[in-house]
């Protein structure tokens, strides 16, 4: 468990670093979020990155000053706005996303491609297993021991 966990970090690390050194990386991460929806506020893409929303704020306006996005006032809240991907985003996004592929097929060049499947199959396990741990954690205090004692709220 402990070298899995060492493992994780080591590699978590390398793609933040990755995310604040190259441009692009964290420009695909942001891409990404905001191609999932049709429409979305600033606030949900800080909370969906785990960041500051000054920082989204800044990224969103250099998005937009390339094209890849578009800013509308949001008309459910007029202090806030929607972003959405442009057509030159969507293509940036591919490109990106294909950057990313050429430099993850080179880490696993030299693997089997049964253990290329395996980890992509295992990854998206722990995935799944994290979002639900997680979930478990939010939950409010008195619904777990509810929970806990076999009562309603669990």
């Amino acid at each position: 468990m402990q070298s899995m966990v060492a493992a994780l970090f080591k590699m978590n690390a390398g793609i933040e670093r990755a995310r604040r050194q190259r441009k692009g990386a964290g420009m695909l991460s942001l891409l990404q979020v905001i191609a999932g929806r049709e429409a979305i506020r600033p606030s949900e893409i800080a909370d969906l990155q785990r960041v500051h929303p000054s920082l989204v704020t800044r990224q969103i306006r250099e998005l937009e000053d390339a094209g890849y996005v578009q800013v509308t006032a949001d008309p459910a809240d007029g202090r806030s706005y929607l972003v959405v991907l442009a057509p030159a985003g969507a293509d940036e996004l591919l490109r990106l996303t294909q950057v990313g592929l050429d430099r993850f097929a080179l880490f696993v060049a030299d693997w089997e491609p049964g253990d290329v499947r395996m980890l992509a199959v295992l990854l998206e396990k722990l995935a799944v297993s994290a979002a639900a741990a997680a979930a478990r954690a939010e939950r409010p205090a008195g619904r777990r021991l509810a929970r806990l004692r076999g009562g309603p709220g669990g």
